[in-house]
């Protein structure tokens, strides 16, 4: 079975092999290229869409979405949430269409928030204690690598839940809420220990008190962007 975590070569010329029987290109010796796939190089959360995408078609969903998970902490937010830029650089569109990588990603994060899945990862205790400031994205996704590394981590926030934009921001009907609660269950379930209602005055004060090694600041993007709508006071 191919290494799925080394990346293939897709030829996208216009095919002449079943045209032209003949020719000096039959001669030609075939000749791997390594080169990070137009999807890879283009999602922001930098995963491994070409090795995750092929074991999913190989039926291994929860080996995909474990594949995922080295990069994204939350799959089944990103697949509603994302722009999906990776589509845009696809290869397959100057075939025919782009694969449907968000709605992949959806459907992995999906299956393992209904089956329970944890991630699969080993790391021994480092000892270190870390106090991340503010319970969204940013925050989420800081906590969850620094635990896979080991670390203790405590998330802080002020708001009653977590989220951060990801709850506050967007509509419900392109991110319900038991979607992004499934997301962040498994991270808390992980071992990260979350403190709402928390409003930290000073950090310097927190981290020492609290006998933090490090602290991480992620109080997000407090200022929304205008709709730019007639009537709204913006146009």
């Amino acid at each position: 079975m191919r290494d799925s975590s080394r990346p293939f070569a897709i030829t996208l010329d216009v095919g002449t092999s079943l045209i032209n029987e003949t020719g000096s290109w039959r001669t030609r010796r075939p000749v791997y290229v390594d080169r990070l796939p137009p999807c890879n190089n283009t999602c922001p959360a930098g995963e491994n869409i070409q090795a995750w995408l092929y074991l999913a078609e190989e039926g291994d969903y929860e080996g995909a979405w474990q594949e995922i998970l080295k990069h994204n902490p939350m799959p089944a937010v990103m697949g509603r949430a994302c722009y999906h830029t990776c589509e845009g650089a696809c290869n397959r569109g100057a075939v025919d269409e782009a694969v449907g990588i968000h709605a992949v990603e959806r459907f992995l994060g999906d299956l393992a928030n209904k089956h329970g899945w944890m991630p699969d990862y080993e790391a021994e205790p480092s000892g270190k204690k870390i106090l991340v400031i503010g319970a969204g994205p940013a925050g989420l996704a800081c906590a969850y690598h620094l635990t896979r590394m080991g670390h203790a981590v405590t998330i802080a926030d002020a708001s009653d839940k977590a989220g951060g934009l990801l709850r506050y921001g967007i509509p419900r009907y392109r991110l319900p809420n038991e979607v992004l609660d499934g997301d962040i269950k498994r991270i808390e379930k992980m071992g990260v220990n979350f403190q709402m209602n928390t409003y930290i005055e000073d950090m310097l004060k927190a981290k020492e008190d609290g006998g933090y090694d490090a602290l991480f600041v992620a109080v997000g993007a407090q200022l929304s962007r205008d709709a730019a709508l007639p009537g709204d006071g913006t146009v």
